[in-house]
């Protein structure tokens, strides 16, 4: 007798895929160990999502996680039926790929790495979030805030001037149209951000005379 085919779920890591097959009932998702599938981080509720095997299929449900589960990028209220392919967020931390009974696995996921700093700063950018030490900024930057963090990020241990701020955080305003206040205030608000997960740390460095960089932890 043929073994019965069982979907799985696949995660993407550096050190390669992990794969777990949903060959139970129900598959709980989560930061504890008693989860079928645990992952452990502190973004992760213990108990954060689970997926239901059905007579017509499996099905995802969101257990009331601090941080939100994700299908396709949409949050998950009630319970989604999944198809074939379709990508799970935990969290806006971890991306799992369903591949469904009888599928053939992809031999890679599309996922896009996180913008990181040294200074365990981490931005996603396919959903626009900021994390520090493992905790997401809520709520999310404005959009402005989170470009000029982005530059500052790509930049690494450089300094971005002025002008550099102005190209990125407001590419379609004239050179002269951005004062001088409304970049000393857009900084000064990102910063104000940045104390509501690292209190102890100043990640902006004003450099006189030059711009502005990211300040790793020593």
């Amino acid at each position: 007798m043929q073994p019965q085919e069982v979907a799985m779920l696949i995660l993407q890591m550096p050190e390669g895929n992990k794969r777990w097959p949903l060959d139970h009932p129900i598959i709980r998702i989560g930061r504890s160990p008693m989860c079928e599938i645990m992952l452990a981080e502190r973004v992760v509720s213990r108990e954060h999502a689970t997926i239901e095997r059905r007579a017509d299929g499996y099905y995802l449900f969101d257990k009331q996680s601090k941080n939100g589960t994700y299908l396709n990028g949409e949050p998950v209220t009630n319970g989604r039926r999944m198809q074939d392919g379709d990508e799970i967020q935990i969290a806006l931390r971890f991306k799992l790929a369903f591949v469904d009974a009888g599928a053939t696995a992809p031999l890679t996921i599309e996922v896009e790495s996180p913008l990181r700093s040294q200074n365990g700063l981490h931005l996603d950018s396919a959903r626009r979030t900021v994390a520090i030490a493992n905790q997401i900024l809520d709520p999310p930057l404005s959009s402005a805030q989170y470009r000029l963090l982005k530059a500052l990020v790509e930049a690494q241990d450089k300094v971005i001037s002025r002008d550099d701020i102005v190209r990125q955080v407001w590419p379609d305003a004239a050179s002269d149209g951005v004062t001088e206040q409304a970049i000393d205030a857009l900084v000064r608000r990102l910063r104000e951000r940045l104390v509501e997960l690292d209190p102890e740390h100043q990640y902006i460095i004003t450099v006189r005379g030059h711009g502005f960089r990211l300040e790793n932890h020593s």
